[in-house]
């Protein structure tokens, strides 16, 4: 038997650590927790100062059992779950069970799964940070005080199986908020005139600013004529050049929260799965022996600073020169975290710059290769210089009405060599060239265009969008965002609607009550300033049973009174205006944990269940019979079929128009982008840009 016993969470990261050890020591996962409050009761009692009852958690027991056994037999135990608050109460847990003593230099820690991390780690243990404990014990007992105590209440006077949680209550209550503001939109009309110049054979734009030197905004089409009238014809004078050089620096490397973010925007990820490829890059992936075995690709991923280690910039340095010169290399400040920022880990970064994306490309799975490629530029450009740019401003004057061009071109790419961050709208840094232009000089306006436009409401929230505003409301921490927007989901609080998330029937009843009985528990300042004390607890400055104490002491008279005077909320089945084809009796809507669906009302004895099929206007080309309608697959991606299924077989990704090809009559269908939706022939070549 080995002399040292070292207990980490997955089989994984077991697996990567015992290469880096030696034979002296058994390395063993203890797949995640092993004790937890029970699931059947809170396990907290308030009567006596919050004391919580922990049980083996079911399924662990054999687990437990072999722990135990080794754990005998160990000269030593080193417990080495992940650098974070839930790591350190893991830790705690099996200090407890394997009888090892909390003060003892049992705990160890890294930030990143590689020989020297580890090595360094066991060469300086310390004892268990109860502080850390004690902060995720004062976030579970919140959350069970908050769920346990109110989820009942909800079962008897809405239906079965809701649930209200802390963090997810906020965040269902922002997308039910949004989706009021748009539906609240009053849309109003404005007007922008747009130019098209000619100096010589060169063109180039620009657009109408003002009249006599001040700003004007075009509310309406009157605004625009007088514009127009004012206008003395088509010779224009540059009034005024204005160059300049600017700087655009690199953004920092990557937090939790900013990678759940960009891999939304550029991979296409949702948090929940960003957060688990992220998980297998850091625990390790086999690089093959001559790479060196399995190997950790990147730091802790559950981190809000951008701080890196001296080490990771030399060698980041180092290769920035080396590929592509001494002018790339920046000068890079102190990191300053953002205000409230805990900065106990680095930011998420490859463990070795060195080991480069396309080097990985035959031995990464597809996402993994895109997620661990992301995290590398981010962290390059970093570090890299930044871009130059040209930019220019022409300023036109005909007869007191102004029209301002702009234009701009990258002179030294900088850190934009390797990545660019992306953005919510996907608009991407393109050169904007104008002719060279004097000041005095003429050009003639070749065209002058109205166009008509309407304010848009603010859009709904993507999975993007919504972890920002969470984190800058601070809401919730960066081990919580990706369950909490899987949890409201899952629950059937809210839908996605082209990636964005919808609050459902049930979700905003369960909101509205929540919110008239236990207004805290939902208000966002509330949960940020509650973030604020679990911060508080780690830091060791405040008791966590206290924090506890001061929330429950107003949340348990909250619970009285809407126990005795929230009213039943009685969902009724509203009627169909369809029978049911296997009994004769009325269908009915029902509302289920994804919204609404269709059901035979002689329930129990008759149990046809349809889902409501949404028409799109199109006859089916298959049949020519029954509607196209939108379907969901199990994985909620949507797709196109006949209304007559099974009868019926036509089915289609891409959403078919109500046209056929002008070419060969085939059906025509619409094909999105991120620039631009083309309409395309399912059959032969053709193509057109759709019509907006």
């Amino acid at each position: 038997m080995s002399d040292y016993l070292v207990i980490v969470e997955s089989p994984a990261k077991a697996k990567t650590i015992e290469r880096y050890l030696g034979k002296k020591y058994t390395v063993k996962a203890s797949m995640g927790h092993l004790r937890d409050l029970p699931k059947s009761q809170m396990g907290v009692d308030v009567e006596e100062n919050y004391k919580l009852k922990y049980i083996t958690i079911r399924g662990k027991g054999d687990i437990l059992k072999d722990l135990r056994k080794s754990a005998k037999k160990a000269k030593k135990i080193y417990l080495a779950a992940d650098p974070d608050r839930e790591g350190e109460a893991i830790a705690w847990h099996l200090a407890h069970v394997l009888n090892v003593d909390e003060n003892s230099k049992c705990r160890v820690v890294f930030n990143e799964i590689t020989k020297d991390a580890i090595k360094e780690s066991f060469k300086n243990p310390r004892a268990i940070d109860l502080d850390l404990v004690d902060a995720q014990q004062a976030r579970r007992v919140l959350d069970r005080l908050v769920g346990y105590n109110i989820s009942p209440i909800l079962w008897k006077k809405v239906k079965k199986g809701l649930s209200a949680g802390r963090v997810q209550s906020v965040a269902l209550k922002m997308i039910i908020d949004r989706e009021k503001e748009i539906e609240n939109f009053q849309p109003e009309e404005y007007w922008s005139i747009d130019g098209l110049f000619a100096k010589g054979n060169e063109t180039f734009e620009g657009a109408f600013y003002g009249v006599n030197g001040k700003k004007t905004k075009l509310k309406t089409k009157d605004d625009v004529e007088e514009v127009k009238k004012k206008l003395d014809g088509k010779e224009f004078t540059i009034q005024s050049v204005k160059k300049r050089e600017r700087k655009r620096n690199p953004a920092h490397p990557f937090t939790t929260s900013s990678l759940q973010q960009e891999a939304a925007r550029k991979l296409n990820f949702r948090a929940k799965k960003t957060m688990m490829i992220a998980q297998q890059l850091y625990e390790g992936i086999d690089l093959g022996r001559s790479s060196g075995g399995i190997t950790g690709l990147i730091t802790y991923m559950r981190t809000d600073s951008t701080r890196i280690s001296d080490g990771a910039k030399e060698e980041v340095k180092g290769y920035i020169k080396e590929n592509y010169g001494e002018t790339y290399l920046g000068k890079q400040s102190p990191v300053k975290n953002k205000s409230g920022a805990q900065d106990a880990h680095e930011a998420i970064r490859p463990t070795s710059t060195l080991r480069d994306p396309k080097a990985l490309k035959n031995i990464l799975s597809r996402d993994q290769l895109r997620l661990y490629k992301l995290i590398w530029e981010r962290f390059v450009a970093s570090q890299m210089a930044p871009a130059v740019m040209d930019t220019m401003t022409v300023h036109l004057l005909n007869n007191g009405v102004e029209f301002r061009a702009t234009g701009s071109k990258i002179k030294f790419k900088g850190f934009m060599k390797v990545y660019v961050e992306g953005n919510d709208d996907n608009k991407k840094q393109e050169d904007k060239i104008l002719p060279e232009l004097e000041e005095g000089m003429k050009v003639e306006s070749k065209e002058v265009k109205p166009n008509q436009h309407f304010t848009q409401p603010p859009p709904r929230y993507t999975d993007a969008r919504l972890v920002k505003t969470m984190e800058e409301m601070g809401i919730g921490r960066p081990s919580t965002y990706a369950p909490t927007l899987d949890t409201i989901q899952r629950r059937g609080y809210v839908s996605m609607d082209n990636k964005r998330f919808v609050p459902t029937e049930l979700g905003t009843i369960v909101c509205e009550l929540v919110e008239e009985f236990f207004p805290e528990v939902i208000d966002a300042e509330f949960t940020a300033k509650m973030e604020t004390d679990l911060d508080s607890v780690e830091e060791g400055k405040t008791a966590w049973i206290q924090i506890i104490d001061d929330f429950y002491q107003d949340f348990s008279k909250r619970l009285e009174k809407a126990d005795a005077e929230m009213e039943k909320v009685e969902i009724r089945d509203e009627p169909a205006g369809i029978t049911c084809e296997e009994c004769g009796h009325e269908m009915v809507y029902k509302m289920g944990r994804y919204g609404k669906f269709l059901a035979c009302s002689n329930f129990p004895e008759c149990r046809n269940t349809k889902p409501i099929l949404k028409k799109i206007g199109v006859t089916c080309p298959k049949c020519q019979e029954g509607d196209v309608v939108e379907r969901k697959s199990k994985k909620k991606r949507t797709f196109y079929g006949c209304d007559q299924f099974p009868e019926c077989d036509f089915v289609s990704w891409d959403k078919p128009i109500a046209r056929t090809c002008p070419k060969c009559d085939s059906m025509l269908v619409e094909k999105k982008s991120k620039k631009e939706t083309q309409v395309q022939c399912s059959n032969c070549e053709y193509k057109e840009v759709a019509q907006k």
